[in-house]
């Protein structure tokens, strides 16, 4: 340790005194563990998972350098709740007190950056420091995204609200990476995000063309590199110890060579940075499950390098990933600053965009995202329901186990092969029950939140019925409906009912405007349309009286409108002789559709405050993949290669119009073939009515049907417009951010290089309009020509490369895919105030809950009494992030929480059930908005006052660990030189609980309220 410190100290003074010094290599044993992928969680914890942690905690029990980092903290919980002894715990422990075995990001998983949700992101990370820091008492200040397909502007922004001093990355363009390596550019300080600016920068370590594995061709053996425990075997490992492809041991005879090549990557790599710090990764997928064998081969060849350091000029020595950074801090360059851009797309090679992962696996990216916002609905409503009746029915254990298990699927799915689709079938299996079987849990949950007696002074919700003056015997229904914002909304929601004739009333008894018809999906059902207003953070029950016949209209919005379709005859493509003759409008108070019934298909879209007139289409094209390698580049779950240009999907189009009091429906059948008896493709489309100003008119929400679709295509809906955007388009980095996407041109593969991940938002936009796209699920997005805005919905494909067949990552997906994209259309300013609100409202849509079947009128009424649900609303570009109990069972202040963790207590025994997290967030970005970008002042004690009585505030970072007046990041020299603070004081919100939220901040709270607020 003393030779350490005299290294590092001269190390430090390098730059300035010029002395040629030897290289300073860090080898950081890891092991990258994918939380899926190609084997399920149990497979891989019962192969070589459990047997990491075994092994390494042993291991570095035995010698005082040795090192390890732990990256995903799945496998790591999985291992401590159910295969490590007291034994093992004991040692862990240690090692940690020691800084010897390093938790690195800390989140259940290495999460993806193209296609996550920021709202998934943060809940991943919160799940895996929270259990840390209750565990250990430890908060991970250091990333290693090694493996992600590229790098979002987003993720640093996050990892440095969490407390992060440094962030690693290592999966960006191969050309990039060329030239930043030439230049020694590999290393800088990005700032994120525009409006944060230095607020949230952190210095950032682009890892070499060599990645996060050791290289792994030797020239003296035809056996893989440097790891000695061989390859992991599946599905059990052997019980000799003896793995294939074991590396030649290290002895007198192989120590040279092996230092040789070992030296020689090691200079190759330190030509590539300012200083003569080498990052050496010791390790790669599914190593150290045998730590015996990799430490008592690596001991003795890094003695004998450091024996002879002065001919090799090299020193080598263990090191955690915060002991690098920290010498390179110390360093104290100046760094070059890296600005909002971000890494997106990701190539690996002329032909290898890897942009066919940001629409594969539609299903799993949908149901990934309805679980999310099934989650947020639930967490809302328990911690609201824990504040009010701490003593009610639902039993809290209970409800906290729920949604426990939700967060862990959601968390879990987010992994890097997770949501992005690149993972085996049996693996997108394993996520997709992991999620649906938690998605029940929470149901239940909710149905129990909402139903179950508070207390005997507040009756059950089931109980309070409306009487009404008639009195047949008609069969009624009653739903539940929650909105989970914390804004008022005024919305139209949809209830699939069996009978055709259905009246609507509030809690209050009041007739409900609503609107029925037959369904788009199916022959035996209809679809109901009621619009309905809530406060936020409100449910209120409502009452659907059927009958056998129509009930009379008494007045415009008194009854249920019954709506009928006028359906068009099916048009051949190759009968669009003439077209744009016969236009039909469909208008609303903020638009005029035309249709065209020369093609049936939409022509033009006016949007009424401006009077100007965008002409517009939409439909379905598709690219054609090839499968053989050998007859040139493929596409696969990662890849997407196109045999040439999209090609129209379709020969026949079908329209029929749901004219309606509440919404017009569009619906637009596209056939494969004329003659076809079944639809390929379909869109419908909802046009509200408005009705007087009250329901918000210029979102068009519409559904897409695909599916199956033929084998090696790829499927996407191409709106073609008279916007004069130049091929730019702006897509989001995770729902936090737009970025600008300009037209490239490369040598090759333009087409497939030019598409963008698409997780909320995707416009386009001319000097006067813009077009924008709202998504449920992630998404590809490109804009190929001037005006065009595609969007990549569902791919099917299937190759013959050995590697994909190996591990059956072909992506034969026969699935039937329902994706749902919301349209704004208007000036700029005007849909800069809308998108951001809209984006998130499509995401946490209303909580419909039936909670009875169509029966006789129940026989208990009571007289209706005022809900006791009072609204909670924020400004309008603020957004309620998080309301939450984790439950998590740690002191607030550090100090007494160490001594907690070191007295031994075993602090998960019991939760925590009075502290609740609170996240807000401002939408805009600065200068997006003359007013709504401003930064918004609120008082907290006086918003959830429809909550409870706030008596408590305390600022915490991002996932909850830190509080901010302890949180102080390193600050990095830059070439600007700005004024930093980084610091994060306290602005006296403990006292008068007034915040003041700026563009872009994401603010943190725990909130302690007082008990038994009714």
């Amino acid at each position: 340790m003393r030779l350490l410190a005299v290294v590092a100290f001269v190390c430090c003074c390098y730059e300035a005194s010029g002395e040629e010094q030897p290289v300073q290599t860090f080898v950081i044993p890891h092991s990258h563990m994918d939380v899926g992928w190609v084997y399920t969680i149990q497979e891989s914890m019962h192969a070589y998972a459990a047997n990491v942690y075994t092994t390494v905690t042993e291991e570095l029990s035995k010698g005082k350098d040795r090192r390890f980092i732990a990256v995903e903290q799945e496998f790591f919980r999985l291992w401590w709740d159910n295969v490590a002894s007291d034994s093992h715990k004991k040692q862990v422990r240690q090692l940690v007190k020691e800084g010897r075995f390093e938790f690195t990001i800390g989140g259940q998983v290495m999460h993806d950056e193209a296609v996550t949700d920021l709202d998934d992101e943060i809940l991943q990370l919160t799940e895996g420091h929270g259990f840390l820091y209750e565990t250990f008492g430890v908060r991970p200040q250091f990333s290693w995204h090694v493996d992600p397909f590229g790098a979002s502007a987003t993720t640093p922004v996050l990892f440095a609200l969490a407390g992060f001093n440094a962030h690693l990355i290592s999966r960006i363009d191969y050309d990039l990476k060329d030239s930043m390596q030439k230049d020694k550019k590999l290393q800088f300080v990005w700032r994120g995000s525009p409006s944060l600016k230095t607020q949230q920068e952190i210095f950032t370590h682009t890892m070499d063309q060599f990645s996060y594995c050791t290289p792994s061709y030797l020239p003296f053996s035809n056996i893989s590199g440097f790891y000695w425990n061989g390859v992991a075997l599946f599905p059990d490992p052997p019980k000799n110890g003896v793995y294939p492809n074991m590396s030649l041991p290290v002895t007198k005879e192989t120590v040279q060579p092996y230092a040789k090549t070992m030296v020689e990557n090691i200079k190759q790599r330190a030509a590539w940075f300012r200083t003569n710090h080498v990052l050496w990764p010791w390790g790669c997928d599914k190593q150290f499950y045998n730590s015996s064998v990799q430490f008592g081969n690596m001991d003795p060849l890094m003695k004998y390098i450091n024996q002879n350091s002065k001919e090799f000029g090299v020193t080598v020595q263990y090191a955690t990933l915060s002991e690098y950074f920290q010498s390179i801090y110390q360093t104290n360059l100046t760094w070059d600053v890296r600005g909002s851009e971000d890494f997106l797309p990701y190539s690996t090679e002329p032909y290898q965009a890897w942009t066919g992962f940001y629409a594969s696996r539609n299903v799993l990216k949908g149901l990934a995202r309805q679980a999310s916002a099934q989650l947020h609905a639930a967490e809302t409503l328990f911690t609201r329901y824990r504040i009010n009746f701490p003593d009610g029915p639902v039993a809290k254990d209970w409800a906290l186990d729920k949604l426990r298990a939700l967060r862990w699927a959601v968390s879990e799915v987010q992994h890097h092969d997770g949501i992005t689709g690149t993972e085996s079938p049996k693996v997108a299996d394993m996520y997709m029950q992991h999620l649906m079987q938690a998605m029940v849990g929470v149901e239940e949950l909710l149905a129990a939140l909402f139903l179950l007696p508070h207390n005997l002074a507040v009756s059950s919700i089931l109980r309070r019925s409306v009487h009404r003056e008639d009195t047949d015997q008609a069969l009624e229904q009653h739903v539940i409906i929650y909105n989970p914002l914390a804004w008022n909304i005024t919305t139209i929601i949809n209830v699939t009912v069996t009978l055709p004739n259905a009246t609507v009333y509030d809690d209050d008894g009041q007739p409900v405007p609503a609107q029925i018809q037959k369904s788009a999906q199916s022959n035996v059902s209809y679809d109901l349309f009621v619009m309905v207003e809530l406060g936020g953070l409100q449910h209120r029950k409502y009452l659907i009286k059927f009958s056998e016949t129509p009930r009379p209209t008494k007045s415009k919005c008194g009854h249920t409108y019954k709506a009928k379709g006028v359906s068009f005859e099916r048009l051949n493509v190759k009968d669009w002789t003439k077209t744009g003759r016969r236009l039909l409008p469909v208008l609303n108070e903020c638009y005029k559709l035309m249709f065209d019934q020369d093609t049936n298909l939409l022509h033009s879209i006016t949007y009424l405050a401006d009077k100007r007139r965008i002409r517009m289409t939409q439909d379905f094209w598709e690219y054609d993949a090839n499968g053989d390698v050998q007859a040139g580049p493929i596409s696969d779950n990662y890849i997407f290669s196109s045999n040439g240009s999209a090609k129209r999907a379709y020969k026949a189009v079908e329209m029929e119009i749901i004219p309606g009091k509440i919404v017009t429906e569009i619906r637009q059948y596209f056939y494969r073939e004329s003659s076809d008896k079944d639809y390929a493709y379909s869109i419908t489309t909802r046009v509200p009515e408005g009705i007087g100003s009250r329901l918000p008119c210029h979102r068009l929400e519409q559904t897409y049907s695909l599916g199956p679709l033929h084998l090696n295509t790829e499927v996407v809906l191409r709106t073609r417009t008279s916007l004069k955007n130049n091929r730019t388009l702006y897509s989001d980095d995770n729902g936090y951010q737009m970025m600008k996407r300009t037209y490239k041109k490369y040598i090759n593969n333009t087409l497939a290089r030019n598409y963008y991940p698409m997780v909320r938002t995707a416009y386009i936009e001319d000097d006067l309009s813009r077009l924008v796209l709202l998504s449920d699920r992630a998404h590809g997005v490109s804009s190929q020509a001037n005006g065009q805005l595609e969007v990549m919905l569902h791919r099917r494909l299937w190759n013959n490369l050995p590697w994909n067949l190996g591990y059956n990552l072909t992506l034969n997906d026969s699935s039937v895919v329902s994706p749902t994209l919301w349209v704004v259309l208007g000036s700029i300013n005007a849909t800069s105030k809308q998108y951001q609100r809209e984006a998130i409202e499509l995401q946490h849509r209303p909580v419909i809950m039936p909670i009875d079947k169509p029966q006789k009128p129940w026989q208990e009424k009571e007289p209706r009494r005022n809900s006791p649900v009072r609204s909670v609303v924020l400004p309008s570009s603020l957004h309620l992030l998080s309301l939450s109990i984790l439950g998590w069972n740690y002191s607030s202040n550090h100090d007494v929480h160490l001594k907690h963790v070191n007295s031994g207590a075993d602090l998960h025994s019991e939760s925590d059930y009075d502290r609740v997290l609170l996240r807000i967030m401002h939408l805009f970005e600065e200068g997006e908005d003359p007013e709504l970008s401003k930064p918004i002042t609120i008082n907290l004690k006086e918003v959830l006052q429809g909550i409870g009585e706030v008596k408590a505030l305390e600022e915490r970072s991002l996932t909850g660990t830190w509080n901010i007046s302890d949180l102080q990041r390193w600050k990095w020299k830059t070439a600007d030189n700005l004024d930093k603070n980084l610091k994060h004081n306290k602005r006296n919100e403990d006292k008068d609980f007034t915040v003041t939220i700026s563009p872009k901040e994401i603010r943190t709270f725990f909130v302690h309220f007082s008990s038994g607020n009714i």
